[in-house]
């Protein structure tokens, strides 16, 4: 792989599509679930979503059933699911895995790049995982579902979120808005 936009993917329709479709914006890339306790970021996805879309931010959700469970669903039930209850209207691509053996080519462009994710200095997510069981292997690994990539309009990975950050939170806010107004400036 050259760079991200050689990466294919499934839309939550079945359709192929790529990633090229997405040069020059910027992405926040989100595992997303519909059985989890941070479930209801969806709403602040979509929130995110309409105030900067039209500035070049594009949402990409994409659903994994690797923490516990917590996304059993067919790719139609996931879809019914975020527009009846979160009005989704950004991108969701088919269910893929984030971690392990068979992780998805974009997680492990993503995990490559941006290896480490910035934690709450407070949060109680990685400690309650510890606790439970339910820790990753590798640091590297994605914590749990809502983990944020963004990636600025080169397509580079830029940060990472631990899942517990919302996107309302100062630090994301500040690195969507400062990725937003950098120039495009795209590599032949």
């Amino acid at each position: 792989m050259k760079t991200l936009y050689d990466l294919n993917v499934k839309t939550i329709d079945g359709d192929n599509a790529r990633l090229a479709r997405f040069r020059g914006k910027v992405m926040l890339v989100v595992n997303v679930a519909s059985q989890c306790g941070l479930t209801p970021q969806y709403e602040q996805l979509q929130a995110l979503y309409r105030q900067y879309h039209s500035q070049g931010l594009e949402v990409l959700g994409f659903p994994c059933d690797q923490f516990a469970g917590q996304e059993p669903g067919s790719n139609e039930e996931i879809r019914e699911f975020c527009s009846l209850n979160y009005d989704v209207t950004f991108p969701l691509f088919a269910k893929i895995d984030v971690n392990g053996e068979g992780r998805h080519p974009l997680y492990r462009y993503l995990v490559e790049h941006q290896p480490v994710r910035e934690t709450l200095p407070d949060g109680q997510l990685k400690p309650n995982l510890l606790k439970a069981g339910l820790l990753p292997e590798e640091e590297t690994e994605v914590l749990w579902n809502f983990e944020k990539f963004l990636v600025d309009r080169q397509g580079l990975a830029i940060a990472r979120f631990s899942p517990d950050i919302t996107v309302e939170h100062p630090s994301v806010l500040k690195a969507i808005e400062k990725a937003l107004h950098q120039e495009t400036q795209m590599a032949s």
